[in-house]
């Protein structure tokens, strides 16, 4: 009889990596599931859109704003976060969950934007990023004339 240590967190790891070798075959340079993030214990994203802007707003906890590094090419949101390592000394942790290092999100956006109009705030561990759209992407009311 063979015993042996049932280690859930390193099967989970093995899965993750498989699965991202997986993916990353499937999906095309740029693009990312909705799941990615998650995977890569990178901030979390929500997107949305009026019919004025989109909006994108991630959580970035105990960042500073010149910790961020925002823009905008093409219909892609690139955020780069560098989070450093804890200064701390002589200390023991007993958990470690907040990543730390350099991390990229890049988000395709759902309709051109004004890139020159961007705006973005950090508010709470929040960051929210207000795209307008450009002039073409948004709705126009087109007036039908009459003949008759």
């Amino acid at each position: 009889m063979v015993l042996r240590s049932w280690r859930p967190m390193n099967q989970l790891a093995q899965l993750r990596r498989e699965m991202d070798r997986l993916i990353a075959g499937w999906v095309p340079d740029g693009l990312e599931w909705p799941w990615t993030g998650m995977l890569r214990s990178q901030p979390a994203v929500n997107v949305w859109e009026t019919p004025e802007s989109i909006f994108v707003e991630l959580e970035v906890p105990g960042l500073k704003s010149d910790q961020l590094d925002i823009s905008v090419v093409g219909d892609q949101l690139s955020v780069k976060i560098e989070r450093p390592e804890p200064t701390e000394q002589d200390v023991t942790y007993h958990r470690r969950e907040r990543p730390v290092g350099s991390f990229l999100r890049v988000v395709q956006l759902p309709a051109e934007v004004d890139a020159n109009r961007v705006e973005a705030e950090l508010q709470h561990g929040v960051l929210t990023i207000q795209l307008p759209k450009a002039e073409a992407a948004k709705p126009r009311k087109i007036q039908v004339t009459s003949t008759s």
